[in-house]
C-alpha cells in the first residue's frame, strides 16, 4: 500500500507538498503573540528584508515610525525587532522599565569571538560585577582626576604636532586621531602609549578601523539575520572574524607580559588590576577570557566613539567657518595662546562647549544604540513584549526629534546655549541612558574638550583648494564620516 502510493504521488505534488509544509512551520514558529508591536506585511522565511536599505537603514525605521507609530516590530530571518521611538518611550524602556530590558541579546556575529562575556555583551550577574569593577579601576588609574587630564594634554601636544607636520597641506587626518584617542585608553589598559609611526600599532589601528567599517556591510548584517546559512559563504563576515582573532591574539600577548614582570603590590594599569582579581581563588567569576574581552571592549569602545567625534567635528568646523571662527575667538578670550587648554575652561566657554554637544547630536554615531533584550514578559505602552525580545532604541529618533529641538536637520550650537550660558537638554542621549549607558562618558567628554580645543587653538580647518567637503557617511559599527582629506592652517 505504502508503495503504491509513494509511485502515485508525482514530483510536483511532493514539492508542493514540501513547500507547504515549510510555510506553515515559518508561520507557526514565527507567529506573534496577542497585542505584539505591528509590522509591515512579512514574507515567509526572510521576514521585511525587502524593506531594508543596507546603506541607510534609518530610512527604513524612519517611514515605519511614521506608519506605525513609536513602537512597531521588524522580522529579520528568524530574529524579531521591536523598534523604541521618541524621547517617552526611550526613556520608558532604558530608564523606568530598565530592569526589564537590561540583557544584551547574542549576535550571531560577536558570537564566536565573545560569547556573552566583557563589559558589552554579558549580562546579569556577570556583567554587574564585570562594570563595577571596571569603573572602580578606571577610577583609581584617574579617571575624573587631574593625572588622567595630564595623559589627554599630552596626547594632545603629539596630536597638535603630528597636525603640524603637513604644513597646511591636505592630508586625511582619520589615522592621526585614532592614534592619538587611542593612546588614552591604552595608557590606561595596557599601561603605555605608542609612536604615531610604531608599524605594529599602526596595523592594529587599521585591523580595529577595517573590523568595524566591515561590520556594516550587506553580508555581515546577513549573517546576523541568517548565520547557519551566510557563515558557509565567502565575504566580508569571514573577515571580521579572522580581524577578530588577530585582536585577540594582541591582547592575549600584552596579558602574558603583564604576567612575567606582574607585581601583586602595584597595579600599574586595567590588565594588572585584573590579573590581582584572578589571583583571588574565591572569584570565579574573573577569569583570563573575560580579561581579554573586557580589554577588548575598552580598546574599541574607548577609541572608536571618540575619534569619530573629532572627526566630524574637524569637517563641520571646515563646512562651518563662521561657526569655527566663534570657537577660536572664545579659546582665545579664555585661554589664549601661551598655555594648554585644560578641563577647568570647559565651564567658561559655553560656545565651545555647545559647538561639541551639537557635534555629538547631528554626528549620530551609534543611531540605534546597542541592542537590548527583554528580560521578562512586559508590557510596554498597551504592547506585550515577550521574554526574550530584542529591542533597539533608536537615539535619532530623540536626537532629531522636531519636537525637541528648534532646527533638528541644521547643524546649529544654539540648541544648548540659552541667554548666552551652556544649556544642558534631555533629549542629549548620544552616550545613551540608564543603568547601561556608556561607562566611559566622563572620559569621553574630557578627550572630545581637550582634543577640540587643542586643534582649534593652534589650527584653522579648511577645504584643499577646489575642493567641496561632504558630510556623507559610512555605516559600520558606528556611523563615519566618508574618508575626507582636510587643510590644517597654522594660526
Amino acid at each position: 500500500m505504502l508503495r503504491f502510493l509513494w509511485e502515485s504521488i508525482s514530483f510536483q505534488m511532493l514539492l508542493i507538498f514540501l513547500i507547504v509544509f515549510l510555510l506553515v512551520a515559518d508561520y507557526m514558529k514565527h507567529r506573534k503573540p496577542k497585542h505584539f508591536p505591528p509590522s509591515p506585511f512579512s514574507l515567509p522565511f526572510v521576514g521585511h528584508i525587502y524593506l531594508l536599505n543596507f546603506s541607510n537603514p534609518q530610512i527604513m525605521v524612519q517611514k515605519l515610525t511614521e506608519k506605525y507609530g513609536d513602537i512597531f516590530s521588524v522580522q529579520m530571518g528568524s530574529t524579531s525587532f521591536v523598534f523604541i521611538n521618541g524621547l517617552r518611550m526611550v526613556k520608558e524602556v532604558l530608564v523606568n522599565q530598565g530592569e526589564n530590558f537590561m540583557d544584551r541579546p547574542e549576535i550571531p556575529i560577536d558570537r564566536e569571538v565573545f560569547s556573552n562575556m566583557g563589559l558589552v555583551s554579558s549580562n546579569g550577574h556577570l556583567w554587574k560585577q564585570q562594570r563595577r569593577f571596571t569603573l572602580t579601576t578606571l577610577r583609581n588609574l584617574g579617571l575624573g582626576k587631574r593625572g588622567l587630564e595630564e595623559r589627554i594634554q599630552e596626547e594632545c601636544r603629539c596630536l597638535v604636532d603630528a597636525f603640524g607636520d603637513e604644513q597646511g597641506n591636505p592630508f586625511n587626518p582619520h589615522f592621526k586621531i585614532y592614534n592619538a584617542v587611542s593612546n588614552i585608553i591604552c595608557s590606561v589598559t595596557f599601561g603605555n602609549r605608542f609612536d604615531y609611526h610604531n608599524e605594529d600599532f599602526q596595523k592594529l589601528l587599521q585591523l580595529m578601523d577595517e573590523t568595524v567599517g566591515l561590520h556594516g556591510t550587506i553580508m555581515s548584517q546577513l549573517y546576523n539575520s541568517f548565520p547557519s546559512i551566510i557563515k558557509l559563504l565567502p565575504g566580508s563576515h569571514q573577515t571580521i572574524l579572522k580581524n577578530w582573532r588577530l585582536l585577540k591574539s594582541f591582547v592575549k600577548e600584552k596579558i602574558n607580559k603583564h604576567k612575567v614582570d606582574w607585581n601583586p603590590s602595584e597595579n600599574r594599569d586595567f590588565i594588572d588590576s585584573y590579573l590581582h582579581e584572578i589571583a583571588k581563588v574565591s572569584n570565579a567569576d574573573f577569569q583570563e577570557e573575560n580579561l581579554v574581552a573586557c580589554a577588548l571592549d575598552l580598546l574599541f569602545a574607548g577609541t572608536e566613539t571618540s575619534s569619530t567625534t573629532i572627526r566630524w567635528a574637524l569637517l563641520y568646523m571646515a563646512i562651518h567657518p563662521e561657526i569655527q571662527a566663534r570657537v577660536q575667538a572664545e579659546i582665545d578670550v579664555v585661554i589664549g595662546q601661551a598655555r594648554q587648554p585644560a578641563l577647568e575652561d570647559r565651564s567658561n566657554m559655553p560656545y565651545t562647549n555647545a559647538v561639541i554637544h551639537e557635534v555629538q547630536r547631528k554626528a549620530n554615531i551609534i543611531p540605534f544604540n546597542v541592542p537590548r533584550l527583554t528580560v521578562k514578559d512586559t508590557v510596554l505602552d498597551g504592547f506585550h513584549i515577550p521574554k526574550g525580545t530584542v529591542l533597539l532604541t533608536n537615539l535619532t529618533s530623540v536626537l532629531f526629534d522636531k519636537n525637541e529641538w528648534e532646527t533638528p536637520d541644521i547643524f546649529n550650537p544654539g540648541h544648548f546655549l540659552k541667554d548666552g550660558q551652556f544649556w544642558k537638554r534631555e533629549s542629549f542621549v548620544p552616550f545613551s541612558i540608564g543603568k547601561r549607558a556608556c561607562l566611559g562618558e566622563v572620559l569621553a567628554r574630557s578627550e572630545l574638550f581637550l582634543f577640540f580645543t587643542a586643534l582649534l587653538q593652534k589650527f584653522s580647518f579648511r577645504a584643499p583648494p577646489d575642493t567641496t567637503l561632504s558630510l556623507q557617511f559610512k555605516l559600520g559599527i558606528t556611523m563615519t564620516p566618508q574618508p575626507y582629506k582636510i587643510c590644517a592652517m597654522p594660526r
